[in-house]
């Protein structure tokens, strides 16, 4: 629940700060003072498309606080805490917004910066706006379509997903078939490539070992001469005495010999004697391996021929296929992954018919179960909507929801559907249309061609009310001028229903109408102030008392007169009476998620 929000630089508001609680908050306000500034508000804070050309004029940035109260175990709390956010020790929730001028945006929820992502997930538990926008929308077939699957709370995203899989499947034969030819030569070119590396049978580094290999053989002389000359320095030459005067072995045993008489009597000068040892014994250990290292080299030229063969070999493989061999063996790789795709033998072909065709059952058995769960779902949505409008001045009207074959068209495609031919879309197999018949002698039409002004929007506000009843999830309502064109007493029901709506759910509803203000436990309103040094910029206030029948009494007659505030007066005291009879303000407390 929203317990508390704060708009800076947004519009005509430069900082207010809205105390909200459960029940049903009104904000009221003169035309053009702001009022749908809240709307935008909390759109915003809830993850929605931040506009820089919202940003007050003159400030470098909007910013949008939200306090919320949650259960710690819910799926918004949870949300935040994957996002690396917590909740205060009283268990609220603080989210912030913030959009600059230049239309940077910014997302923060319980103190840890956040994608705006995040803040629409943790909006999708929280959070349902209703508008003229929405109105308009669910005049439109498809919106009608997905507005009935909200209310039924339909599976049609894995019926989407299959429906995807089946098209696929079905792109991919067609495509091969059409492609054969091309496809084969394709395959021809991946397939001698495949073969080639597969004959060289390459290893990774084994072009770096036989560079090395190759100049070891080519120098073998040379290597040779230096390794024995290294030897005789260290060691003498054996066909030489005369060496053995100025190698090293021989001055280390002089040196060693020079301190054995001396070492006894001093620790230290025993200790370079040891070491000098030490040096002895590793120059005998470097002789040995030079004279190994010389006698396993060997000048073979047909050695040599074969790795440079080799080399060349792979050189030509990762010229073509790679700078390394690494890469050519993934090259490889991938070449028989593709080699799958373009597989344009009949045994192919008819493997992916055989999938086409299973994906294409599936779809059906998805489609036909979705659509029996739709025309379940109509039947139970039309009763509700007549129910409402019977509740908002429209007794006698009735409401059919149809749910029909859906008929050829972009984007559809034939289907055998329970042993029928049918025709699927990514949305199902069906046409819904809402009609609206307002009296008994009136013919049952579409709701965009059956209803009038007054009588859609009843009709729509009777439908957002189902959809938000059935989702259950959702503890905040908001409704943004959606009683626009009623009047008399049709607003009165209109600001009763939205006040039982408050019974279960915390709702904020932006309206024009006195009628639908009296039923309010709380009313906001959005002044333009008089003051020409404040032009351009509105307050934010709650109103009670004889602030609130002052309130009331500009919406019914555009000024405070004595008349208007009686009436206004006798309004709200006939509003908290039928309240009372109702039981409606009794227990309100609508669910912290």
């Amino acid at each position: 629940m929203l317990e508390e929000l704060r708009i800076r630089g947004l519009g005509v508001i430069d900082d207010a700060k809205l105390p909200l609680g459960p029940g049903l908050t009104v904000v009221t306000g003169e035309t053009g003072a702001g009022k749908t500034m809240v709307v935008t508000g909390l759109q915003l804070l809830f993850g929605g498309r931040g506009d820089a050309t919202r940003v007050r004029a003159g400030q470098e940035l909007a910013i949008i606080d939200g306090r919320l109260l949650l259960e710690p175990e819910s799926v918004a709390a949870r949300r935040v805490a994957d996002a690396g956010g917590e909740l205060d020790a009283d268990q609220t929730l603080v989210l912030r917004r913030t959009v600059t001028a230049g239309g940077r945006s910014r997302g923060f929820a319980g103190g840890a910066p956040v994608p705006v992502s995040v803040l629409a997930d943790i909006g999708a538990h929280l959070f349902s706006v209703h508008g003229q926008s929405d109105q308009i929308r669910l005049t439109r077939p498809a919106e009608q379509r997905a507005a009935l699957d909200r209310y039924g709370d339909h599976d049609a995203a894995t019926y989407a997903a299959q429906f995807r899989a089946w098209r696929a499947a079905e792109d991919r034969l067609a495509d091969r078939t059409v492609r054969a030819r091309e496809l084969a030569r394709q395959a021809d070119v991946l397939r001698h490539g495949v073969a080639e590396i597969a004959a060289a049978a390459p290893v990774p580094g084994e072009d770096a070992e036989l560079r090395a290999t190759a100049s070891r053989l080519a120098h073998a002389d040379e290597l040779r001469l230096a390794a024995r000359t290294a030897h005789d320095a260290l060691l003498g030459d054996a066909d030489d005495p005369a060496s053995y005067a100025s190698d090293v072995a021989t001055l280390l045993g002089i040196a060693r010999r020079s301190l054995d008489m001396e070492a006894a009597d001093d620790p230290a000068l025993g200790a370079m004697r040891d070491r000098i040892v030490e040096l002895a014994a590793l120059v005998a250990d470097l002789g040995a391996d030079l004279v190994q290292y010389g006698a396993l080299l060997d000048a073979d030229p047909i050695r040599l021929a074969e790795v440079e063969d080799r080399r060349a070999l792979l050189t030509s493989l990762t010229r073509r296929f790679g700078p390394e061999l690494t890469d050519v063996l993934a090259w490889a790789e991938e070449a028989e992954r593709q080699l799958v795709d373009l597989d344009v033998s009949d045994e192919a072909l008819a493997a992916l018919a055989v999938e086409r065709d299973a994906l294409a059952a599936e779809t059906a058995k998805l489609g036909s179960a979705l659509s029996a769960a739709r025309r379940d779902a109509a039947d139970r949505l039309a009763s509700s909507i007549s129910a409402e409008l019977a509740g908002l001045a429209m007794p006698e009207a009735r409401v059919t929801v149809t749910v029909a074959s859906r008929t050829p068209g972009a984007g559809a495609y034939p289907l055998i559907v329970d042993g029928a031919p049918a025709v699927a879309g990514p949305d199902g197999l069906d046409e819904v249309e809402i009609l609206l018949q307002p009296r008994p002698d009136a013919p049952a039409l579409p709701v965009q061609r059956g209803a009038s002004g007054g009588e859609l929007s009843r009709v729509m506000l009777a439908i957002e009310v189902c959809l938000g009843e059935a989702a259950k999830d959702v503890p905040t309502l908001v409704f943004d001028e959606v009683d626009a064109g009623v009047g008399g007493r049709a607003a009165i029901e209109v600001g009763r229903r939205l006040a039982r709506l408050a019974r279960d759910y915390q709702v904020i509803v932006v309206t024009h109408l006195p009628q639908v203000a009296a039923y309010a436990d709380q009313q906001v309103v959005i002044d333009k102030p008089e003051d020409s040094t404040n032009r351009g910029v509105s307050a934010v206030r709650v109103v009670d008392g004889a602030d609130r029948v002052a309130e009331l009494a500009r919406m019914l007659a555009g000024s405070g007169t004595e008349t208007a505030r009686q009436h206004a007066s006798e309004m709200l005291t006939s509003a908290a009476a039928d309240l009372a009879d109702d039981g409606t303000r009794n227990g309100r407390s609508p669910a912290r998620r």
